[in-house]
């Protein structure tokens, strides 16, 4: 009896006992990053940086954008300014590597594929951190992937991305600064307009202190400063002027 050889599809193997723990910086560069984003960009990419613990765990640490243009069948990346980039962070922080890349957007696109392999020739099985900006459940979600490949018998046809568990919490130090920062946090930015209008208030507030000070001298109930612009703030106050100008 003739035996039948039977050809297997498989995949790679699994990477669901892979998991990240994401710190909030990354988070805000991400979102900083997309606020500053060029006019004509839909979407914003990025390399992630940190380490693999000893258990495993992916711990993304840091992050920078590289700028890109995408088509329905092609992405075009700034490999110059990623590797300047790179370099630039290790030299400050030489124990960060390469551990995936970061992209703005509702879940995976068509073109993440080519850049997950991009990134897969960077760094060992890179991950792939989405961030939703635009809120499409009602808020911001946040998901990691990686990719697993599909083969059939030897040779290679496709590759998957497969959601890992995501960490989130903030250490304590962290929180104490997300706190301080949300104190700080206004409804609406205040466009040029409105920025000239709060710098000319600022400016007459400070000129009748002037005056008053003045007047102050001119009868000798206060001495004369000898760095009076100093004293006020007049200089931080001007180069707040000409941003706006």
């Amino acid at each position: 009896m003739a035996s039948s050889d039977q050809t297997v599809l498989q995949f790679s193997p699994s990477s669901a006992s892979l998991s990240a723990k994401v710190h909030p910086l990354v988070i805000f560069n991400i979102c900083d990053c997309f606020v500053r984003r060029p006019d004509q960009a839909e979407r914003i990419i990025g390399t992630l940086l940190g380490s693999v613990l000893p258990d495993g765990t992916v711990d993304v640490r840091n992050c920078y954008a590289v700028p890109h243009s995408e088509s329905e069948d092609q992405v075009a990346l700034d490999i110059d300014y990623h590797h300047n980039m790179l370099s630039s962070h290790q030299k400050v922080n030489p124990k960060e590597v390469i551990v995936g890349w970061f992209s703005t957007g509702f879940g995976v696109t068509g073109g993440s594929a080519l850049i997950q392999e991009f990134y897969s020739r960077e760094t060992s099985n890179p991950i792939h951190l989405t961030v939703d900006t635009g809120f499409q459940n009602g808020e911001a979600s946040i998901k990691g992937f990686v990719s697993v490949h599909l083969s059939l018998g030897d040779q290679p046809l496709a590759a998957q991305f497969q959601e890992i568990p995501l960490d989130l919490r903030m250490v304590e130090a962290e929180r104490v600064g997300f706190d301080m920062l949300k104190t700080t946090t206004v409804d609406k930015l205040p466009n040029d307009l409105e920025g000239m209008e709060a710098s000319m208030e600022r400016l007459l507030a400070l000129i009748d202190d002037v005056h008053k000070y003045v007047d102050d001298v001119v009868v000798t109930v206060t001495f004369p400063c000898l760095n009076l612009a100093s004293f006020y703030g007049l200089s931080s106050l001007s180069l707040h002027i000409g941003f706006h100008l």
